[in-house]
């Protein structure tokens, strides 16, 4: 949890061995809820670093919506 919000990474070996990753933010409850899943692109060699980018991508997507809601 970062404050209201749930991240999740969401990650996908390949064919060809390499990571895909997604990650899935939540907040709310029950039919108040509300999911977002933001894909990447970007490939990585380990599960870890893919779930790192997937984390930290997150994290800043929840910055970016919280600083274009506060008033002026």
């Amino acid at each position: 949890m970062l404050g209201k919000y749930l991240i999740s990474p969401l990650i996908k070996v390949l064919e060809n061995g390499w990571f895909a990753c997604a990650v899935s933010i939540r907040s709310g409850k029950g039919q108040s809820s509300t999911d977002r899943v933001l894909r990447f692109t970007r490939l990585f060699r380990d599960h870890g670093s893919a779930a790192d980018y997937a984390r930290s991508e997150g994290s800043q997507w929840i910055g970016a919506v919280s600083t274009a809601s506060r008033p002026v």
